[in-house]
């Protein structure tokens, strides 16, 4: 293989995974977070965006509480509020959710001199548990930043963890003159009598300014 057949074979990948990421999006996604230590139960619902011109400055969960002897799903959904460069309010976004459990407050990145916004995320999800009650994810907590300086900050709705499980790597995160504008969730529908985990796994998608 020459260097020119090389580099054309190069350009050809980046082209089409440029077109699956931007595949249906509304926006300029540059990047799609993932973490490896999400479960599978369930199905992925569609992503959802903030409108144009805004990105992710703040999260809410909903979370079920410990039912005692019953069945436990912990994390139920992941909100993201959005808003602008400004700081300007820009709506909420949600990618499905479980039935159970309530939300337990926004937590948002700084305002201070210029507004910072999601830029990395970490997942705490517990393990299977081999036919004792599962509940998959259980907490989430993110990284800020402006939206063109480093460094990132952690930001986590105190105490910062559930109930069960733990936290596995941080995923990667948005590039500088980005942040996480979109979200994508997988959440197992209700089971009957059978063990329900809710949310198992998300994405976050990085559209560019």
């Amino acid at each position: 293989m020459t260097v020119t057949q090389f580099f054309l074979i190069l350009s050809l990948v980046v082209y089409c995974e440029s077109l699956l990421i931007t595949h249906d999006s509304p926006r300029n996604v540059v990047k799609v977070l993932q973490i490896d230590n999400g479960d599978d139960w369930g199905t992925w619902n569609p992503p959802q965006y903030c409108a144009d011109g805004h990105f992710a400055m703040g999260y809410n969960m909903k979370i079920e509480v410990p039912q005692g002897s019953g069945d436990d799903t912990a994390l139920n959904s992941i909100l993201l509020k959005c808003g602008s460069a400004a700081g300007q309010y820009g709506g909420y976004i949600v990618s499905g959710q479980g039935t159970w459990g309530g939300w337990v407050g926004e937590t948002l990145c700084e305002n201070t001199e210029t507004q910072k916004f999601l830029t990395s995320f970490a997942l705490q999800v517990e393990n299977r548990q081999g036919g004792s009650d599962d509940t998959a994810a259980n907490f989430a907590k993110f990284k800020c930043r402006d939206l063109d300086v480093e460094p990132e900050y952690d930001l986590a709705h105190p105490p910062g963890h559930g109930e069960w499980g733990s936290y596995g790597a941080w995923s990667q995160s948005c590039p500088l003159s980005s942040a996480i504008c979109g979200i994508q969730t997988r959440v197992e529908s209700p089971q009957g009598s059978g063990d329900d985990t809710a949310l198992n796994d998300v994405k976050f998608y990085c559209c560019s300014v």
